[in-house]
């Protein structure tokens, strides 16, 4: 009998010999997938739901990643609606990057290239099987996801849709394969040398730190976000207010929600209200001394408590954050630069040199100026879908689309020249 190993490496080996087709469709054909897909999600509905509730009911409705699994219809005709989105975007393969003739004759193009293989292991998020699926398509990849066992039925639901949607449009069912919710597949597939191209991990730290550990195939660093706002001292509290509401509460399960306050000591006597809406969503502050002592008795007590060092530096997931005080922005920038995930980072100030020093200063993926870090997602960057947000510096950093799942080859034509 095929064991496990052996079947997973026949799947990678279907994957890879699908990428390599994918390079011949037509724009046209692709678009009309995605289309296709599109109204499937939604005359799927039933079904989905059915499945994704199958997933719900093993987990407790408290739990942070409760909101990441839920998919609902208003969710579904999103997905729908991004599908859409992605398949009126341009292709991203075959653009001209660069052009030159040498002076023995010989002509250099640089094109644009899909990567290949691209491998995403997630958790509890059913939504990326249709972002992954529908990018990569879109930029001639092929995929091998690897879901969380949280969303088992769903991916499958999801997944056979997918595969039905290829069949019925002419393509390889093998565009897209779905692994077991085990670890044993997880380890095959960062051993898949050969087969895959890339590895994009998309959860938690524990994930990516696992991921970046144990993968041999070359790794790009996705999710985790640590993320913080500094109110300045020249910061206006009403545009403050808002933006730490905004960038806290707005959906505390994904990466780029507010983790940590930063806040000038010179604006302690406006912290309560600062933050006094934050108590509207049961937000628990876990605040240093300076900045307990400014919200005692301004905050309510059940949801105040003193920070240690800890609370620093943790993403949260959940309605939960942490203030610091700073004495100047130098210290603020410090405390992000030792602590951030280098994922969105905001400053909330109206002194324009302090603002552009912020921007400068920080390393992060995206650095903001008197914005809620919500925005950090390839939609709200007019990218259509996203893969992921990249937090490392090599190939792609930031929302990852269509351009940053292809790469290059250089294409050399001449007419028998050698050198000499």
């Amino acid at each position: 009998m095929m064991n496990e190993i052996d079947s997973l490496t026949d799947s990678f080996r279907a994957v890879q010999l699908a990428s390599k087709k994918l390079i011949l469709i037509s724009d046209e054909k692709i678009k009309a997938v995605l289309i296709s897909l599109a109204e499937a999600a939604i005359s799927s509905a039933e079904l989905i739901l059915r499945e994704n509730q199958k997933d719900l009911d093993r987990m407790s409705t408290v739990d942070p990643k409760y909101d990441r699994l839920q998919l609902t219809n208003k969710r579904l005709q999103d997905i729908a609606n991004e599908i859409k989105k992605v398949a009126e975007l341009p292709s991203p393969v075959g653009i001209l990057l660069e052009q030159k003739t040498m002076d023995n004759g010989i002509q250099i193009s640089k094109i644009s290239v899909p990567i290949g293989v691209i491998g995403v292991i997630f958790e509890a998020r059913p939504n990326v099987t249709f972002d992954v699926f529908s990018l990569c398509l879109q930029s001639r990849n092929a995929c091998i996801l690897k879901g969380g066992s949280d969303a088992e039925f769903s991916n499958l639901a999801i997944v056979k849709i997918i595969q039905s949607v290829l069949k019925q449009n002419g393509l390889t069912e093998n565009c897209i394969e779905l692994l077991p919710a085990t670890r044993e597949a997880t380890t095959q597939l960062l051993k898949a040398v050969g087969y895959v191209d890339v590895i994009i991990p998309r959860g938690s730290q524990q994930l990516i730190d696992f991921v970046r550990k144990e993968s041999k195939v070359p790794v790009i660093e996705t999710g985790a976000g640590i993320v913080h706002a500094y109110f300045d001292e020249s910061g206006d509290i009403q545009k403050g207010k808002a933006i730490i509401y905004n960038s806290k509460t707005r959906r505390v399960s994904v990466c780029n929600a507010l983790d940590c306050l930063l806040i000038h000591a010179s604006q302690l006597k406006n912290l309560p209200e600062l933050v006094s809406n934050l108590s509207d969503k049961n937000v628990l502050i876990y605040a240093d001394d300076l900045a307990y002592k400014a919200l005692e008795n301004n905050y309510p007590s059940n949801l105040l408590m003193n920070a240690n060092e800890k609370h620093f530096g943790t993403e949260f997931l959940d309605y939960i954050m942490a203030i610091k005080t700073v004495a100047s922005i130098e210290a603020a920038i410090n405390h992000i630069s030792e602590y951030s995930s280098k994922h969105s980072e905001t400053i909330i100030a109206e002194n324009k040199q302090n603002i552009e020093q912020f921007l400068q200063q920080v390393d992060a993926a995206v650095v903001y100026s008197n914005v809620s870090t919500a925005f950090t997602d390839g939609a709200q960057f007019g990218l259509g879908a996203e893969i992921g947000i990249s937090t490392q510096k090599l190939h792609a950093r930031g929302p990852m689309a269509l351009k940053e799942l292809c790469s290059y080859k250089w294409i050399v034509r001449g007419d028998g020249q050698i050198r000499s």
